[in-house]
């Protein structure tokens, strides 16, 4: 698959006026060197959300939100990000350029298949009108017209050759009907025929409401498949595409729920009865593609299922494509129907007034995946709440840092009971190792500070003491420096010497300065895109927004003592792992000419720090 170049995304995002992008969705204020408004991702009556010009950065302080303007765009517009970045080149008038073919095809032939595509739903339209069947099927089904138009419905004629003929059959366009899906070839692979027939069409629609695939849904009953969609194609990949989003986001603004069903007629009753938030997977479980877009939509997510063996085997396979994207602020719940019966059949039946309280008694996601894991083990036992232990902390490790995440580890250490009734079936190791993981994240989830980080009682009667903010660590102090200003890694050339020092964050630091030095004119939203999806994207950001107290011509300075001092700590380190194997066994030549210089290094360091010294 082709990529966009890391220098063509740099040089776009250093040519993009964040605040321009941002104040052209949302009302911003001057606050000092910055702009605020009220989040657009949470609801709040304070302003929280943050835009830099400096940085070319956003944050919201309330929600969490933040990055450059592409990740504004797929947050706002709702936009992929191949899709944002054609957004804001076009706002330049650059034209992007792919890496090794596609994603995409040419822009010639993709504009072909959207025409023709969009050309197919026109005739698949004009057909149902003249169709008896369909018709009659309409009508038993209870869709209005409304709803017919709405969804762009048709019918593919009971017909071997139907579209042939009227979508053109010389060799470009029949070459270009079957890339798009509509054409089924023979088994002698002589010749190809129509692959929808006699079928209910329901256009499929991308995000900016193009036509890129059809279902086709069978009338009679008995007949296989019911429902027939159009294979994967340039255009097209059930697994990332849900059916009738567009038309929810034609419906609504801000999108508050997404609902998930399984069929067409599904969806569009749901609309019929005013439930216009209503998806469909198109004919797939739900994937990480599905559940990205989900969310990216909206943070509220309910997901319907039959509630028989199979759809609760779907609603699982749901939970796992669902857990590693449950960031704090989203939730995601699961409704489980009677017997025989699907959202269709459920609203005609009880009205949306009904299926509104379905909804409200829908289960919490983290209630779901403990029953879910209970029926697997007996938690009345020591040995069955060890295995639901075993079972469950590999699952909630997927969940991004956050309450709910610690809410999930939690609720295990209650069910599990594993911190008072650990099971004689677990080895020691094992017993402590639960016990650590589960107490420390349980004293973050709780805020108790670390027992290392317990504060000192103070006597009684007195008003507590503020104490100042804890001093940053070096490497946090150098981080956050390059990430608000990355020109100050071309003050320092490689090799770094402290790269060998053994010290939390130091790769970490490496990485950034190595990025730093290889993209000149990076800024700090270019910078923290290259950790995107990342575990030390969260830290970064926080450092990103670090406040230092000098003005930021005077960060040189702090930059390069920073630095300094990290080599004299990795000096220090050298000089006493030397001395103490000299304890234990002789040095090689190369090693005593180490030692000799690091000794004679740190005795011109102390002489240089007396001589600053003041005397009396």
């Amino acid at each position: 698959m082709a990529r966009i170049p890391d220098r063509f995304i740099d040089d776009l995002l250093a040519r993009t006026d964040i605040v321009e992008v941002i104040e052209a969705r949302l009302p911003l204020k001057r606050a000092g060197r910055d702009f605020k408004a009220c989040c657009p991702f949470h609801d709040e009556r304070t302003p929280s959300f943050n835009v830099s010009p400096g940085k070319q950065f956003y944050h919201c302080f309330g929600c969490g939100a933040h990055g450059s303007a592409i990740r504004f765009l797929m947050a706002f517009d709702r936009l992929e990000f191949v899709d944002a970045v054609e957004e804001l080149a076009a706002r330049l008038g650059l034209t992007v350029p792919y890496e090794g073919g596609g994603p995409r095809q040419p822009e010639a032939e993709a504009d072909a298949m959207y025409a023709l595509l969009q050309a197919a739903a026109g005739f698949f339209q004009r057909q149902l009108p003249i169709s008896s069947t369909a018709q009659a099927y309409l009508k038993q089904r209870g869709l209005d017209a409304s709803m017919v138009q709405k969804f762009a419905i048709g019918y593919a004629p009971d017909s071997w050759d139907a579209q042939k003929f009227a979508l053109g059959s010389d060799p470009d366009r029949l070459r270009l009907l079957d890339t798009v899906g509509l054409l089924s070839t023979a088994e002698s692979g002589k010749s190809n025929y129509d692959k929808f027939r006699n079928r209910l069409m329901f256009p499929i629609h991308d995000r900016r409401g193009r036509v890129i695939a059809f279902g086709g849904r069978v009338m009679t009953t008995g007949e296989e498949p019911k429902y027939l969609n159009s294979p994967e194609t340039p255009l097209f990949h059930k697994g990332r595409e849900l059916y009738a989003l567009h038309q929810v986001r034609l419906a609504h603004s801000k999108i508050r729920r997404l609902i998930v069903v399984e069929g067409y007629l599904d969806v569009i009753a749901l609309f019929q009865y005013g439930i216009t938030e209503a998806v469909a997977t198109l004919g797939t479980a739900t994937t990480k593609d599905h559940a990205e877009l989900l969310f990216r939509n909206s943070a509220d997510i309910y997901f319907c299922f039959d509630g028989d063996r199979a759809g609760r085997s779907a609603a699982w396979r749901a939970v796992e494509s669902v857990l590693p994207r449950m960031k704090d602020g989203r939730q995601a719940f699961f409704l489980f129907l009677p017997e025989g019966e699907d959202p269709d059949s459920l609203v005609r039946k009880e009205g949306s007034a009904g299926f509104e309280a379905r909804l409200q008694q829908a289960l919490p996601l983290s209630a779901f995946f403990f029953a879910h894991q209970e029926t697997e083990t007996d938690p009345t036992t020591a040995d069955g709440r060890a295995r639901l232990a075993e079972k469950c902390r590999a699952l909630i490790a997927l969940i991004p840092d956050g309450a709910f995440h610690d809410g999930m580890l939690a609720m295990l250490v209650e069910k599990s009971a594993i911190k008072w009734n650990l099971a004689p079936t677990l080895s020691i190791g094992m017993r402590d190792k639960a016990e650590e993981l589960l107490d420390q994240r349980l004293r973050q989830a709780r805020g108790v500070a670390e027992p290392s980080e317990r504060p000192v009682p103070r006597a009684s009667g007195r008003p507590p003491v503020s104490s100042p903010n804890p001093r940053r660590s070096l490497v946090r102090t150098v981080l956050a420096l390059l990430l608000q200003q990355p020109t100050l890694a071309a003050l320092i050339a490689p090799p770094d010497a402290f790269a060998h020092l053994k010290a939390p964050g130091i790769p970490l630091l490496l990485e950034v300065l190595s990025i730093c030095r290889a993209r000149s004119g990076i800024t700090t939203a270019i910078l923290l895109e290259q950790f995107e999806g990342r575990d030390d994207q969260a830290a970064l950001t926080r450092l990103a927004l670090t406040e230092f107290p000098s003005a930021a011509e005077h960060w040189h300075h702090e930059f390069l003592d920073a630095i300094e001092q990290l080599n004299q700590q990795t000096a220090q380190q050298q000089l006493e792992t030397l001395m103490h194997k000299q304890q234990s066994t002789a040095l090689s030549e190369l090693e005593r000419e180490e030692l000799r210089e690091l000794l004679k290094g740190r005795v011109q360091r102390r002489r240089h720090t007396e001589d600053r010294e003041p005397r009396g």
